[in-house]
């Protein structure tokens, strides 16, 4: 996937959210007049704790797995293409080949422990 388009869908994820998780109140006109009513919300709103911040780390926990995967499978793509090309060039290789390919499928375990604490913490 090219780094450009890469960039342009995070950002326009971050815009995502971001809206998502935007100030709730709304202010509506009543027809002609320049009277304004505030949509009240139940009692039942969020403490100051922030209850909406459930709704956050999930998200952040899907983020950091998601990236890191997809910055795996990359990393992965390029070195597993470049061990192949140099074990058939020299098949003694292999032994010192492969295990950077299970390094760079390690970023995809740290992505996931990453949201693991977001989620418990």
């Amino acid at each position: 996937m090219n780094k450009k388009v890469l960039s342009i869908v995070a950002a326009l994820l971050c815009l995502t959210v971001f809206g998502a998780f935007a100030d709730s109140e709304k202010v509506a006109a009543l027809g002609d007049s320049q009277e304004a009513v505030t949509v009240v919300q139940p009692e039942t709103a969020p403490d100051a704790s922030g209850a909406d911040s459930g709704a956050i780390k999930y998200i952040a926990a899907g983020l950091a797995v998601g990236l890191a995967c997809i910055a795996g499978g990359m990393a992965v793509g390029k070195i597993g293409a470049a061990a192949m090309g140099a074990m058939s060039e020299n098949a003694e290789l292999s032994g010192k080949a492969l295990p950077f390919v299970g390094l760079a499928e390690g970023i995809c375990l740290w992505g996931f422990l990453v949201a693991l604490l977001i989620i418990i913490l």
